[in-house]
């Protein structure tokens, strides 16, 4: 059962309005004293430095190597991460900031009722640790007798549709997205989920054996926890790989699911009754307030037709040892250091390498963020994001949007039938810069501090799955965020066309006001050129200026361009990562697409901006050297080993060391920024050299 207070994300987002609004005061309801932030509390930012540079190393070998081989010599991942770079010390930066506001909360005697009794009540519950320890898993008690009551698939279904009501979702993952073919309104989307473990190659292969022993016994000292006898953990633990295997053997692998024809499958509630006769979606949509929807996307039809047999044909016994532990993980983070250890045990050390967990005060922060994660960041905004910050992206995001449309024109292999559709695309980009236009309103969420800390968690999660609920049925709202302003990334929807920057990305290495153009433009700069060309991608071409999932391309234009991004393919497949293993180049196709598109138009806009500038060296390199050097700087990383492998089997990002080196090396102008010639590793040339946007 999933724990999560979060909107049902589709793998066709691609992540990393021009009107400002007013800012409200970050000022408790009770009069306190507007809050401020400690600037020397901070942790440092990212950024690129000349002294960082590996003077034995060559920009036309590698340059990941030449720009960051000292800094990540000399930065091994910290022992409570699994990756540690530029992204990370931003995040670190984001979170300093954000434990100032949230500590000021729990200082404060805010008003009942007031965001800010709220975020200090539940910061101050997860940092109980005396309580939470006292209580041991007897917050999960009620939860667990909820699936210990399940008696036959009737009540089984039953339980299902209730619990899905309350938000907790086990089995499958149900929630709003835009209707795929009609992107003005929102649906329901059913999705396949349900697995523990990674990805269904995990259940499946060989390789895998000793992380499937590893979680059976993960499984074991979950239920004895639960109060379990050993002998019955035992058997149980043996019963929920098998369940998942099961589940597993239905499902489509992380290549698959990134096809959009996969993510979409609508039928009327008749039709999926009749799909699933052991599963009633009209009852289900009524438990869920949903009685006057007619049709939803039931989208992955082979996974729900596996799960109708076994709601018919697996024991009841095995339901309920799958929900139990499936529940009693997801409620991990919310008991006694004991549950809270072993779930980290297996999923963050064993699965990730991860050598400790995060501090307490992370993990609840993160609590926080999911509960009301824009409420935090209303008032993250006002501390951190000046106005001037947004005016001077804007200009940046138009500067781009202008390289990219010369780009459009000019390409040579499009027909000017399918350039006009990849214009008018183009013409229709929204891009939301720093925070929402408008913020979303919590006063309907209750948080008692005298309950315990899951208790407020269920009640989060129920208060979350209601407003999601509400969205289905509706005009799509096109001011929302998908992203909170503390997030440090960045994203594409092709559903509604948007490019979105958080404030929290808007720092260096990404974004410096007072930086000299090619830090900016090799930065955030090719941040908004990726985050358009998601628009152009493999997926992302399949949707039209509207978000509608149609095709606008003529049969030879689409041909042409399967064939250049196959070049990529190949690319990224023959990069060799940890212990042979190969980066998946189908798998990556989309982000690499949009590094390449992203870096060339990027660059394309420097020139721009350069044209009516004369610049001098800076540090003895040109503004061409310090927008590639800056481009890698923003990909340095390191990377745990057992983290590593995971994200090859299921990460649509190739590992930074690739991004850093990817794109560069099929630009001409990067090759003449550094003098590179033909033979160079970083000079792909011929039939190996890629060209797309």
């Amino acid at each position: 059962m999933k724990m999560s207070m979060k909107m049902l994300s589709f793998s066709i987002v691609a992540a990393l309005s021009l009107s400002a609004c007013k800012k409200e005061e970050s000022t408790a309801d009770d009069g306190a004293a507007k809050l401020s932030i400690d600037m020397s509390k901070l942790p440092p930012l990212p950024a690129f430095a000349v002294a960082d540079i590996d003077s034995n190393a060559s920009a036309c070998s590698d340059l990941n190597q030449y720009v960051n081989g000292k800094w990540l010599a000399a930065n091994p991942v910290p022992s409570d991460k699994t990756s540690w770079g530029s992204f990370e010390m931003l995040g670190e930066y984001s979170q300093a900031v954000q434990k100032q506001i949230v500590e000021s909360a729990a200082a404060s005697k805010a008003k009942t009722g007031s965001v800010e009794q709220k975020i200090g009540d539940i910061y101050a519950l997860g940092n109980n640790v005396e309580k939470l320890n006292a209580d041991g898993v007897a917050p999960a008690k009620p939860l667990l007798a909820e699936i210990d009551g399940i008696t036959d698939s009737a009540s089984l279904a039953a339980y299902l549709r209730n619990s899905f009501a309350k938000g907790n979702q086990a089995v499958f993952a149900f929630g709003p997205g835009e209707d795929f073919k009609d992107a003005k309104n929102v649906i329901a989307y059913a999705f396949e989920s349900g697995l523990s473990l990674p990805e269904k190659a995990y259940y499946l292969e060989d390789t895998y054996q000793a992380k499937r022993d590893a979680f059976v016994a993960h499984v074991e000292r979950m239920m004895v926890l639960a109060g379990n006898d050993a002998t019955t953990a035992k058997a149980q633990a043996q019963t929920v790989l098998a369940f998942e295997t099961r589940l597993a053997k239905a499902s489509l692998s992380p290549i698959e699911m990134r096809n959009p024809a996969n993510q979409y499958n609508f039928v009327s509630l008749a039709d999926a009754d009749k799909a699933t006769p052991n599963f009633n979606w009209t009852e289900f949509f009524k438990a869920q307030g949903l009685a006057s929807v007619k049709g939803f996307s039931l989208s992955q039809p082979k996974f729900f037709a596996e799960m109708n047999t076994m709601i018919a044909e697996t024991p009841v016994a095995d339901w309920k040892a799958y929900l139990s532990y499936q529940t009693l993980n997801g409620a991990s983070g919310f008991l006694s250091d004991a549950v809270s250890d072993e779930s980290f045990a297996f999923y963050g050390t064993t699965m990730r390498g991860q050598k400790e967990q995060r501090p307490r005060w992370k993990r609840v922060l993160s609590t926080i963020n999911g509960t009301m994660g824009e409420a935090l960041g209303q008032i993250y905004v006002e501390q951190t994001f000046p106005e001037s910050s947004k005016v001077q992206m804007q200009g940046l995001v138009k500067n781009l949007s202008l390289a990219l449309k010369a780009r459009l024109e000019k390409l040579e292999w499009m027909s000017a039938e399918t350039k006009e559709k990849a214009l008018a695309k183009w013409a229709t980009f929204d891009p939301k810069i720093g925070y929402p236009d408008k913020w979303r309103d919590y006063s309907g969420l209750s948080i008692n501090p005298n309950a315990s800390y899951l208790e407020n968690a269920l009640a989060a999660q129920a208060f979350e799955n209601a407003y999601q609920m509400s969205k289905i049925g509706k005009p799509a709202d096109r001011t929302e965020w998908g992203m909170t302003p503390q997030t440090v990334n960045a994203y594409y929807n092709p559903l509604k066309n948007e490019i979105v920057f958080p404030a929290a990305i808007l720092q260096p290495p990404f974004f410096d006001p007072k930086a000299d153009p090619a830090l900016n433009y090799g930065g955030i700069g090719a941040v908004i050129g990726h985050e358009m060309l998601h628009g152009y991608d493999d997926q992302g071409s399949q949707f039209d200026k509207d978000g509608n999932n149609v095709n606008w391309w003529s049969e030879a234009d689409l041909k042409n361009f399967q064939s250049r991004t196959g070049k990529l393919v190949a690319q990224f497949d023959d990069y060799v990562s940890i212990d042979n293993l190969h980066v998946k180049g189908q798998l990556t196709l989309g982000e690499n697409i949009a590094d390449l598109g992203g870096l060339t138009v990027a660059y394309d806009a420097l020139q721009l901006e350069l044209a009516n500038k004369k610049m001098q060296a800076v540090d003895g390199y040109s503004q061409d050297q310090r927008f590639f050097m800056n481009w890698a700087t923003v990909w340095r990383r390191n990377f745990a080993a057992e983290e590593l492998k995971v994200r090859l089997n299921t990460d649509p990002h190739a590992p930074a060391n690739f991004r850093a080196i990817g794109a560069p090396s099929n630009m001409d102008s990067f090759a003449a920024a550094f003098s590179c010639k033909a033979g160079d590793p970083m000079v792909r040339g011929g039939d190996k050299k890629v060209a797309i946007w």
